[in-house]
């Protein structure tokens, strides 16, 4: 039995070890999708979202997602067409010790640009925290947004979702 089925979550070494899911080696000087999804559902958005072919399931439509690295270029086609929230772009490129992750979020109220979040890892656990640089909605979303949050390099596979600190009423 896989963890996903006993805890509820993948943990890293589970997800690193998924078709969808590129080496720390790969991500490294990059900006790529994350696909965690390793159950067999009957689900082919990303695919069919994929401009560069980047993402096959292939036949029959219950396939697990495989990425192939050297065609994806970070686009998030993909993480938008996801209606299983299962896709994130990890974005790390930059040379400053910090990250971009860009995931989906479907809380309110949203976060504005420039505030302080916490990060949650896969079982939910605040894991630090980050700043957000840009949420992004659009009507192909629906009513997900797309959050892109900066925060310390270590922290870019771990965290998963973010927690809005509501402001308190005066």
């Amino acid at each position: 039995m896989s963890g996903i089925e006993t805890r509820g979550y993948y943990t890293l070494d589970e997800v690193l070890g998924l078709p969808g899911c590129p080496s720390l080696e790969q991500l490294e000087g990059r900006r790529l999708a994350v696909i965690e999804r390793g159950q067999a559902l009957p689900c082919n958005p990303c695919e069919t979202g994929c401009l560069t072919g980047a993402l096959s399931i292939g036949d029959p439509i219950t396939n697990v997602p495989v990425l192939n690295v050297d065609a994806c270029d970070g686009c998030g086609n993909c993480m938008i067409d996801c209606p299983g929230l299962a896709i994130f772009v990890v974005d790390m490129s930059r040379d400053d010790g910090r990250a971009e992750v860009w995931m989906p979020h479907e809380f309110l109220p949203l976060p504005k640009v420039g505030n302080t979040v916490g990060l949650r890892g896969r079982s939910g656990a605040l894991v630090g925290e980050g700043t957000i640089l840009k949420v992004r909605r659009t009507k192909r979303l629906n009513r997900t947004a797309i959050v892109h949050v900066e925060m310390d390099r270590e922290l870019a596979m771990q965290a998963r979702a973010i927690q809005v600190r509501r402001e308190r009423e005066p």
